[in-house]
């Protein structure tokens, strides 16, 4: 079995894949004060509710945005595991040709995204992860990444405004079932929501001119349930794709890296 590691600067996203079938997955709250035999704890808490050995887990790769995780991530591996922790990163083989200025500012969680919607769908895809910072990824058909566009998300725009506009509380994340506000509150939701779900087709519709066809749209990340709805342009909803993405990159990586030291 695999266990692939996202590591989000909000969140993080633990799965475990037997063959190519994910059979369960968590999410736990990032933070970067925990230790290695906190975050082991949790680990093998998870497992044993699920019914999953450690035994049972013969490889491990992780995308991490948060550098002072790293280690923390390799040492429960190590400790926990009794493995080495394939870490995502420059020089490994992703199967995607990205196409940047300099390909080593391409976040880990957007290249495991490019591999994942390649590999599910093709290429020629627009990916749009709605995390703490939403971003658009651009794929070709022939597998190239082209760049994208990365905003900030939904949730600290949320927050944002509400730290910084005294006379404004903060609200729950659920769109108004009238876009025109009649009061504080509903105004603010319609903004947010509404307001965002434009932003997200427009970019959409601008990034597509710049396909030689017209490309699928797919959403992934933790708020993908909350606009989906509200998107016109997105298309299907693929919640587990950066883990499906790691996945793959470390069958394509496996044989030179992420040995058991068990």
């Amino acid at each position: 079995m695999l266990l692939a590691i996202d590591v989000g600067n909000t969140h993080i996203v633990t799965g475990v894949f037997d063959g190519d079938v994910l059979k369960n997955q968590w999410r736990m709250a990032t933070d970067p004060r925990r230790t290695a035999d906190e975050y082991g704890v949790f680990l093998r808490q998870l497992f044993d509710s699920s019914g999953i050995s450690v035994t049972q887990i013969d490889g491990a790769i992780m995308a991490c945005v948060v550098p002072s995780l790293v280690i923390v991530m390799q040492q429960l591996c190590r400790k926990f595991l009794g493995l080495e922790l394939m870490v995502l990163g420059p020089g490994m083989k992703s199967g995607i040709q990205i196409v940047y200025d300099n390909p080593r500012e391409v976040g880990a969680d957007r290249v495991a995204n490019a591999a994942g919607a390649q590999a599910l769908y093709g290429g020629n895809i627009i990916a749009v992860d709605f995390g703490t910072a939403t971003t658009f990824d651009c794929i070709t058909e022939d597998g190239r990444y082209i760049g994208g566009a990365i905003s900030p998300g939904i949730g600290i725009s949320a927050e944002a405004l509400y730290r910084a506009a005294a006379k404004l509380p903060r609200v729950e994340l659920s769109a108004p079932e009238n876009p025109i506000g009649k009061n504080t509150v509903d105004s603010i939701r319609s903004g947010l929501l509404y307001g965002y779900a434009a932003m997200v087709d427009g970019m959409v519709r601008r990034l597509s001119e710049h396909f030689s066809g017209k490309p699928k749209v797919i959403a992934t990340g933790g708020f993908t349930p909350l606009l989906m709805p509200l998107c016109e342009t997105l298309e299907e909803a693929a919640p587990d794709l950066t883990l499906e993405g790691l996945r793959i990159i470390h069958e394509r990586n496996r044989k030179t890296t992420g040995k058991p030291t068990r």
